[in-house]
């Protein structure tokens, strides 16, 4: 029997994957951004899933049953699964969710007992979906609603369970200034300049529209973790988890090391 604790993880950014590894989350987040010859830069986002938890589609014991290196130390990663992994872990297997750095920097989050209240509730957001879809959609829904919709209401924009943020966007000022975002890189980097303002001006002017798609590429990379507001959900249908992302003023107090690092 191996010395080292296999642990499942859950790579959710910047692909979709189960990995078993006998590497502790912060040595694994660090292998995974800069230590690993398959992915040399930008962020890593994973969840550490339940051991215990089995699922006969992902066939766990096959691969936690041949754990055991040949080489001298822990075996860093073994890959389980990397299609539909997502929607055949039951939320109730989720355990810390972590964010890492471009530098190998790792933050760990725990699940919230409640999602913060919608105190700007039917305004616009702008919503950051990270997987399985990997889509930046302006909605007029709060995330509760947003992640049943598209989980359980929309079929051709949708998927079993999704993982997704919101951006703090001053939805107000990006419409305003439509026309100098012509010449600039606007307010997200990594999309057409002039299509969110246009895409939040036609969600305020059209109250039964529920979203709008902004851009196909995926945004996670380009953004600072500063920009996440209140902090990430997995949805699938009725059922909902909330990681709360610190504050800025908690992240330098309690986390310096990793805030130094955005």
């Amino acid at each position: 029997m191996s010395k080292y604790q296999n642990h499942l993880y859950l790579i959710l950014f910047p692909n979709e994957a189960l990995i078993a590894s006998q590497l502790t989350p912060e040595e694994f987040g660090k292998h995974y951004s800069i230590g690993s010859p398959r992915h040399f830069s930008g962020k890593v986002v994973f969840l550490e899933v339940d051991i215990n938890y089995r699922n006969d589609y992902l066939r766990l014991d096959d691969y936690l049953n041949h754990m055991d290196s040949t080489h001298p130390g822990p075996k860093r990663t073994r890959f389980v699964k990397s299609y539909r992994v997502l929607e055949h872990i039951e939320f109730s297997a989720f355990q810390k969710l972590y964010l890492v750095t471009t530098d190998g920097g790792v933050l760990g989050l725990d699940q919230a007992d409640a999602a913060p209240d919608a105190s700007d509730h039917g305004r616009v957001r702008v919503y950051q979906e990270i997987c399985p879809l990997r889509i930046l959609v302006a909605s007029r829904m709060d995330p509760r609603p947003f992640g049943n919709y598209i989980t359980g209401e929309t079929w051709s924009k949708g998927a079993p369970k999704i993982f997704f943020t919101q951006y703090d966007i001053d939805v107000e000022d990006a419409v305003a200034n439509n026309p100098v975002y012509a010449y600039n890189m606007g307010p997200l980097p990594n999309v057409n300049p002039t299509n969110l303002p246009t895409a939040l001006k036609e969600l305020q002017e059209d109250p039964t529209k529920k979203t709008k798609t902004v851009s196909l590429n995926p945004n996670l990379d380009y953004v600072s973790y500063k920009a996440i507001k209140h902090g990430f959900w997995f949805a699938g249908g009725e059922e909902i988890l909330f990681y709360r992302m610190p504050t800025l003023n908690e992240l330098h107090e309690k986390h310096n090391s990793w805030w130094r690092r955005l």
